[in-house]
């Protein structure tokens, strides 16, 4: 049976001078502020879409990684992932950067590179995101 997760915002202005409020209906999170400084200049104390899109994206790879390496008979210790959404003003999401370091005993750096690949094309928001660049750097340790 599929799971389907909510949120929604609201938001009130123009563009450049509105702000808006994230709501998380499904997990009830606290609602985080958005506006487009957080997007366009920098993050003060507000989300933006591309930071919404990082964490679903770390978070995915890192269940996806953590299950291929469980299943290939090397579960991990930890997996760390990070992921860096560059977004630019006019032209949208330029790539996303994934960067995973892991505590796998038993497995050597080849075949955990060779597992972080098959994770990143794997991932369900990888996939969802087919139309972006999506680049890796997989280290162990």
């Amino acid at each position: 049976m599929p799971i389907v997760s909510t949120a929604h915002t609201q938001w009130e202005g123009s563009l450049t001078d509105g702000k808006g409020v994230v709501s998380f209906d499904s997990s009830q999170l606290a609602d985080q502020p958005v506006n487009w400084k957080a997007r366009a200049e920098a993050h003060d104390g507000t989300t933006s879409p591309e930071e919404l899109i990082a964490a679903a994206h770390s978070s995915c790879f890192s269940m996806a990684l953590s299950h291929a390496l469980t299943q290939g008979g090397t579960p991990p210790t930890r997996v760390r992932t990070q992921a860096e959404v560059t977004f630019q003003a006019g032209e949208g999401i330029k790539g996303i950067h994934l960067t995973v370091q892991a505590e796998v005993p038993g497995l050597s750096a080849e075949a955990f590179a060779e597992a972080a690949e098959g994770a990143k094309a794997g991932c369900p928001v990888s996939k969802a995101l087919t139309g972006t660049t999506i680049t890796l750097d997989a280290s162990l340790g």
